[in-house]
C-alpha cells in the first residue's frame, strides 16, 4: 500500500482482528496472485498462521494459482507450491471443471473467496465466485467474500445486457459490460436477485467511496496475465470485443488491449479514421507489434495504440464499438468474426458471446454511422432500468 492509503481491503479486516470469525472452521479459499493483503502478504499464507484456523484446500480459477496460464488453457489439479494443500483447478477442460467438485468441499465448513475483479462482465472471476456459491450452497457450505475496490470506480454502468440463449462463462448472467460494482456487491447480486441462496457473508473495504482507483492509495497487483495495470483494465470493457475477431488484441505483447490490428491493417488509416469519430477521452496513433504467441503470432502486425487522455469521459464500450466497425468498414476483405469454440460454447460466435447478443455484429454489418450502433432499443432500455434498480439495491459504498 502507498503511504498515506486510507482504504482498507476485506482481507486487511479479516488480518486486524487475526480471522477470529473463522476459529474453529475447516476453511478452502479461492484464489490467485492477486489475494494479497494491502502489504502483499497472501491470505493462504495468512490462514496458515492464524491461531484456531485450519486451511484445508485452495482453489484456483482461470489462469491458475500463480496466474501464469494462458486465457483458455486448462489448467490441472496440483499440490500447492509452498503450501502443500491440495489445490483444486477452476478452469479445466470442461464446463464441469468450472463449479468445485462436491468431493473437493468434503470436510470444509466455509469458502473465503478474494480475487481482485476489474469491473468488466467478461472476465471470468466473477462467474468463478458464482459457481462456487452455488455449490456451497449445494454443500451446506458458508460462503465469505472479501472485498476489493472496483479498479474502475465502481459509479459508471455502460453497455448492454446478456440476453436469454447467449449465456457463458464469459457472461452468466444479464450484467451490463461495464457493472459498476465490487466482488462483495455482485456476490449479493448473484445471490438474492438470481436465487443461489447461499448462506453468504460479505466483509467490505474499510474507507473506500467509489471513485478513481488511484485515490485508494493502493497498489494494483495484476490479477491474470494480459492484465498488468488499471489502465489496461480502464479500456478492456470494450477491447475484450477484439477476441471475439480475427484482429490481434496484442496478446504476446507487453501492452494487450491497449494495442491492436493485424498484418492487413492500414494503422495510420485506421487512427485517422478513429479520431475523426472524437471519441470522449482517448486519442488514436498508429503502431507496429508482432505478437509472440497468439493471433498472428511471429509476424508484424500494424495496427493502433490506444491513448486514454481522460479517465472520467472515457467511453471504453462504445470505443470497443467504434474500433470493430471502423476495422471491418475499412478492410472487408479481411476482417472476420473469430469462428473457432469460445469458453467452452461451439455453436454460438465469441463476439456473440462477448456483446451478449447477435445484435450487435448484425448492426456494425449494417450501420452507416456510429450513432446507429450505440442508440439503445426501447427494450434495451426498459432492461437497462430494471438492472440498474436492482444493482441499486445491492451497493455496499457511497461515492466520493
Amino acid at each position: 500500500m502507498k503511504a498515506g492509503a486510507a482504504v482498507k481491503l476485506g482481507i486487511d479486516v479479516l488480518a486486524r482482528e487475526n480471522f477470529r470469525r473463522f476459529g474453529g472452521m475447516r476453511v478452502g479459499a479461492i484464489v490467485n496472485a492477486s489475494s494479497v493483503d494491502s502489504r502483499f502478504r497472501h491470505l493462504a499464507d495468512m490462514l496458515r498462521e492464524a491461531p484456531g484456523v485450519s486451511l484445508r484446500a485452495l482453489f484456483a480459477p482461470e489462469h491458475g494459482l500463480g496466474g501464469a496460464a494462458a486465457y483458455m488453457v486448462a489448467v490441472a489439479d496440483s499440490p500447492g507450491s509452498h503450501t502443500q494443500l491440495p489445490t483444486y483447478s477452476l478452469y479445466g477442460d470442461s464446463v464441469a471443471s468450472l463449479k468445485p467438485r462436491p468431493e473437493s468441499l468434503e470436510g470444509l465448513d466455509v469458502l473465503l473467496f478474494d480475487i481482485q475483479d476489474i469491473g468488466t462482465r467478461y472476465y471470468t472471476y466473477i462467474y468463478t465466485m458464482a459457481l462456487a456459491m452455488q455449490a456451497a450452497a449445494e454443500a451446506g457450505l458458508k460462503f465469505c467474500v472479501l472485498d476489493r475496490p472496483n479498479p474502475l470506480g465502481g459509479v459508471a454502468v455502460q453497455g448492454n445486457l446478456v440476453q436469454p440463449g447467449f449465456t457463458s462463462f464469459v457472461g452468466m448472467y444479464p450484467l451490463p459490460t461495464r457493472h459498476g460494482m465490487t466482488v462483495g456487491e455482485l456476490a449479493l447480486l448473484f445471490n438474492q436477485h438470481f436465487g443461489i441462496g447461499c448462506e453468504l457473508e460479505v466483509v467490505p473495504c474499510e474507507g473506500w467511496k467509489r471513485g478513481a482507483w488511484e485515490e485508494t492509495g493502493l497498489c494494483f497487483v495484476p490479477p491474470s496475465p494480459n492484465m498488468p495495470n488499471v489502465e489496461t483494465a480502464r479500456i478492456y470493457p470494450g477491447m475484450c470485443l477484439c477476441e471475439g475477431t480475427n484482429l490481434s488484441e496484442g496478446r504476446g505483447t507487453a501492452l494487450p488491449f491497449l494495442q491492436w490490428g493485424a498484418p492487413w491493417v492500414d494503422g495510420k488509416l485506421l487512427a485517422k479514421a478513429l479520431n475523426a469519430q472524437k471519441l470522449p477521452g482517448i486519442a488514436f496513433r498508429p503502431t507496429y507489434f508482432s505478437p509472440g504467441f497468439d493471433k498472428h503470432a511471429g509476424k508484424l502486425c500494424e495496427g493502433v495504440f490506444m491513448h486514454v487522455t481522460d479517465a472520467q469521459k472515457f467511453l471504453p464500450w462504445e470505443t470497443g464499438i467504434a474500433c470493430f466497425w471502423l476495422a471491418q468498414k475499412h478492410f472487408p476483405e479481411h476482417f472476420a468474426f473469430r469462428t473457432e469454440p469460445y469458453e467452452f460454447v461451439e455453436d454460438i460466435l465469441a463476439f456473440d458471446l462477448l456483446s451478449g447478443s447477435a445484435q450487435l455484429r448484425e448492426r456494425m454489418q449494417r450501420a452507416k454511422v456510429l450513432e446507429e450502433l450505440l442508440q439503445k432499443t426501447p427494450a434495451e432500455q426498459r432492461e437497462w432500468e430494471a438492472f440498474m434498480d436492482v444493482r441499486r439495491r445491492c451497493l455496499l459504498y457511497e461515492e466520493s
